[in-house]
């Protein structure tokens, strides 16, 4: 046998050596001799016959291959949805000269549930009546009052409440939302709105457009026209002079050599025949050969004068510049300076309104009840700052689940900076529900508190929520 396959045939048999080697621990251990067993008696037949217990689980087969570890569960805290008392509000308006309104609270659950109504003011207005025991105050770091209640409502029963408040500019509409917090006065488990409008409230004043005659670009046709008119008449008076003399010089020189043709003719008879078949006219009788006919003068094509087309292109030049500058004025002066500049090319376009007005956008429609900063309405954060505390209502206006991100919400600073809502100090607000996680259904609303933290001691001036990146969203202002 040769040498290299000696080798090849060692180190096949070293291969498989090293194979069963490492295969042999997998192997199941042998089973006992059936001599060494001990002889177990026959059960009886009532134990044979007896089905075996559900509760008994199967004994595994040894297998020599160490078992899967059990699955352990998670350790975190799983979250614990908070039950809502069902407990709701009403907000109308009262038909009184001053702006007053009706709140009626309703608890329909069968037990009594202790409460905390909180009437919002817009700025610029004061409580001067109030009923149930309400009081007005200022909250800390809020920019307007608002008017508040501990109420305990028994069970099944309606709590109806009155306000009246003064304004500073009469006949102006007043919107004051309504919220009910549990004691605490974070969590909100219902919120309504309702806007007072006077009776004697004057019209929106109409803007008249100006008169057709006093508009810039009609003003600059006009001129335009008028200079492309006076060119014209003048280069057609100045051609019709030049074509008059020239006129005068043909008829001149026509009858003057009619006349000596006449004087030149023979006074013999006329030759009959084809040649006298060839006279041309009256002029030609009696001659023998016809007279050529005399060349027509060349008439040189006129031109219009160069100050005459430089005129005109000036004044068409000068019309489409002032066009165009008056356009661009236009364009300029319509331009929104305080709008920000997240309102460009989004999806839809962007709604400004006050606390308690419903603004929609492409998907939702978000209102802003309440808005307030300063410790006493959080823990302060962990890496310092102030927490403010946004109640919005949330409402689904498509017919699909709609998703939104807690880093899209922004709260405007005067100074012009934002900041996004901070989720894990709103998790904390909602009693550890994270309110981004979840999808808003469709055409569901759902109430629930943001919280926004800010450094200095200036609160947010304006609150910007959107449903998705591309969406353009709505903007609450809130100081």
């Amino acid at each position: 046998m040769p040498a290299s396959r000696r080798h090849h045939r060692t180190l096949a048999v070293l291969v498989n050596c090293l194979g069963v080697i490492a295969a042999v621990p997998a192997l199941p251990p042998a089973a006992p001799r059936a001599a060494a067993a001990p002889a177990r008696p026959a059960p009886p037949p009532a134990a044979v016959a007896a089905p075996a217990r559900p509760a008994e689980a199967a004994t595994p087969i040894p297998t020599g291959v160490p078992a899967v570890p059990p699955a352990v569960p998670t350790t975190g805290p799983s979250q614990v949805p908070a039950s809502m008392p069902p407990v709701s509000v009403a907000v109308g308006a009262a038909g009184t000269p001053a702006p007053g309104y009706r709140i009626a609270v309703r608890n329909a659950g069968t037990s009594p549930v202790e409460t905390l109504v909180r009437q919002e003011l817009p700025t610029g207005s004061r409580a001067t009546a109030v009923t149930g025991g309400g009081r007005a105050t200022g909250p800390v770091g809020a920019a307007a009052g608002e008017v508040t209640w501990r109420l305990r409502l028994p069970a099944r029963s309606t709590t109806t409440l009155h306000t009246a408040l003064a304004v500073t500019g009469p006949g102006r509409s007043v919107t004051a939302p309504t919220c009910v917090y549990g004691t605490d006065g974070t969590r909100p488990y219902d919120c309504a709105t309702a806007t007072w409008v006077g009776a004697a409230t004057a019209p929106a004043a109409q803007v008249t457009a100006a008169p057709a005659w006093r508009r810039p670009p009609v003003l600059l046709a006009a001129f335009t026209a008028l200079l492309v008119l006076t060119g014209g008449l003048l280069w057609w008076a100045v051609a019709r002079r030049r074509r008059r003399p020239a006129a005068t010089t043909a008829g001149t020189t026509a009858p003057a050599a009619g006349a000596a043709g006449r004087a030149a003719q023979p006074t013999g008879p006329r030759p009959a025949g084809p040649v006298a078949a060839a006279a041309g006219g009256p002029a030609d009788r009696g001659t023998v050969y016809p007279r050529p006919a005399l060349p027509a003068p060349a008439v040189r094509r006129r031109r219009p004068p160069a100050w005459l087309v430089v005129g005109v292109a000036a004044a068409v030049l000068a019309g489409v510049v002032g066009a165009a500058a008056w356009t661009a004025t236009q364009r300029v002066a319509a331009m929104d300076t305080t709008k920000q500049p997240t309102s460009g090319a989004w999806v839809g376009s962007s709604v400004t309104g006050a606390l308690g007005v419903p603004l929609r956008e492409t998907a939702f429609e978000f209102t802003v009840y309440r808005m307030s900063c300063g410790t006493g309405v959080l823990p302060a954060a962990p890496g310092g700052g102030r927490p403010c505390l946004a109640t919005v209502g949330v409402r689904n206006l498509t017919s699909e689940q709609q998703t939104w991100h807690g880093q899209l919400q922004r709260a405007y600073l005067p100074s012009g900076n934002w900041v996004a809502a901070d989720e894990n100090a709103t998790r904390v607000a909602n009693l550890g529900r994270d309110v981004f996680a979840q999808p808003v259904a469709a055409g569901r609303r759902v109430l629930l508190p943001l919280v926004f933290t800010v450094h200095g001691a200036e609160p947010p001036k304006q609150l910007e929520l959107r449903s998705g990146v591309f969406s353009a969203g709505v903007r609450v202002d809130v100081d």
